[in-house]
């Protein structure tokens, strides 16, 4: 273990930075050039939130010249990025993040030697690097693909004669563009086969290389490369059917080497249980996300009675890069009740850069700098209550349990609440989450056994309100809560 990084915690705080938005954003405040390498220690202490384990930083590697080409062509994403920056320049398209040319720090951010200081910069403060890895295509301008083109998904001069926004001619070879099955070829990738034993060898490779430099991967759509799912996408265009999954041998051998690397799969289509099963520490509760987004409270406590050790490894968020922003999303109560939640759940919690901040703007991957917007500071004063009080180890490393609710033959408002405990020793926490805009009222039940012949003291961190509770009471009948629409408590629990 590098010296000054702490063991991941079990359920780990990762915070998502934009790299070149932010750099973009320092070099203006600094009036001079900056990148990773020439970043001043206060600008490190001021990115880290409180109590995060791991930075992302998202976009490091080398983007492509064709891509942005394909990009700048494209008059709906230019249309877009007018829309976000309506003094867009050329230089502000410097390429999508996920059209890589080269596994290479780019070395207008500093190159690898900028990224090894940043590490080490981190470290000094025990947090640990991500980087990304992009297993399903690479740019059309990459190396690969001129050195070894049957690493790709081939195609014909008829296939690229009938559908050429599905196939490209690169160096004289036919290679199908990247997709996912439910959409339209992606124009500025090319569809690797990780079918091929010698494609496997180099993204192998290519992983070891990323994990001398960082802890761990965010690895973007993860479940296209299942086997099932790829011949299902490709059918006989990618040969055999290999007799290992493509992660379960990337994995092992990266963890071989590493063993405390971390994999984070972005999943979609409820494949986070067989990644997992395929050696991920981490996959994306997309699923969550929706149900926060479209769903009642219902469909959210079902969701979370799911089995304990499929939750702990899952990446609990309410924005990213791919997301809409979520003070855009979710109106102002749902956003800080919808916060609560993933915050005090069990797994990763993934939270985004400008989240803190109440951002409206998603800035597209392809731009390097993101429009001037004030800080909301009644946001910002929500998220610093809400990281010192989930910043607590008991969030990290204690037990979660779910919380039954009782309520009334003439109050059934208790259906519209979430409960759910925290226990770590002698420590207890209990969070209530009014997932509606209806005030509601319930009986929590506590899973504890000591609560009797004891005067209970409970401050909720969030807000300073003090309650006092007699534990016969709530051992015997629960405890009587009541909230406003979207409200929460954040309880802790000390005998008075």
């Amino acid at each position: 273990m590098r010296k000054n990084i702490k063991k991941l915690p079990k359920y780990p705080l990762i915070y998502e930075v934009n790299t070149w938005a932010w750099l973009q954003e320092l070099q203006r405040r600094y009036g001079r050039p900056m990148d990773l390498g020439s970043i001043p220690d206060d600008e490190w202490d001021m990115i880290v939130p409180r109590g995060a384990a791991a930075i992302w930083l998202m976009g490091v590697w080398e983007r492509s010249p064709a891509g942005i080409r394909v990009a700048t062509q494209n008059p709906a994403l230019m249309s877009e990025f007018h829309t976000v920056l309506p003094d867009l320049t050329g230089e502000d398209i410097i390429g999508s993040a996920y059209c890589i040319r080269r596994y290479v720090v780019d070395g207008r951010l500093g190159g690898p030697d900028g990224l090894a200081v940043a590490r080490a910069r981190l470290a000094e403060r025990g947090v640990r690097l991500i980087l990304d890895f992009v297993p399903n295509h690479l740019a059309p301008d990459n190396p690969l693909a001129y050195e070894h083109p049957e690493y790709f998904i081939r195609g014909t001069a008829e296939d690229l004669a009938r559908d050429p926004g599905a196939f490209q001619n690169i160096g004289g070879n036919v290679i199908a563009c990247g997709r996912d099955p439910f959409f339209p070829p992606w124009h500025d990738v090319l569809q690797l086969n990780v079918f091929h034993p010698g494609l496997r060898r180099a993204a192998l490779d290519t992983l070891l290389e990323i994990a001398s430099q960082s802890d761990g991967v965010r690895c973007d759509m993860a479940m296209l490369l299942i086997n099932s799912i790829f011949k299902r996408t490709w059918g006989n265009r990618a040969g055999p059917v290999p007799g290992e999954e493509y992660w379960v041998e990337i994995i092992e051998g990266v963890k071989k080497a590493h063993p405390e690397f971390v994999f984070i799969a972005e999943a979609y289509w409820d494949m986070e249980w067989e990644l997992q099963q395929q050696g991920f520490d981490f996959c994306y509760d997309k699923r969550l996300y929706d149900r926060l987004e479209h769903d009642g409270p219902e469909d959210v406590r079902r969701h979370l009675l799911a089995d304990i050790n499929y939750q702990n490894k899952l990446v609990r968020f309410i924005e990213n890069h791919d997301e809409p922003r979520a003070a855009a999303l979710f109106p102002e109560p749902k956003h800080y009740a919808s916060a609560v939640t993933i915050m005090t759940l069990p797994g990763a919690k993934l939270v985004h850069e400008g989240q803190f901040d109440g951002r409206r703007v998603r800035l597209p991957a392809f731009l390097r700098r993101r429009p001037e917007e004030m800080p909301d500071e009644r946001t910002r004063d929500f998220y610093r209550r809400l990281l010192h009080a989930a910043n607590a180890d008991i969030f990290h490393n204690g037990e979660w349990r779910s919380c039954e609710l009782q309520g009334w033959p003439d109050n059934n408002t208790y259906l519209n609440l979430l409960a759910w405990c925290w226990q770590m020793g002698e420590e207890f926490r209990l969070i209530v989450v009014n997932f509606s805009q209806h005030r509601s009222q319930a009986m929590v039940r506590l899973p504890l056994s000591d609560l009797r012949q004891r005067s209970w003291h409970l401050k909720d961190a969030l807000n300073e309100a003090v309650y006092n509770r007699d534990g016969n009471e709530m051992s015997d009948r629960g405890l009587y809560v009541d909230l406003d629409g979207w409200g929460f408590h954040f309880l802790e629990f000390s005998r008075s």
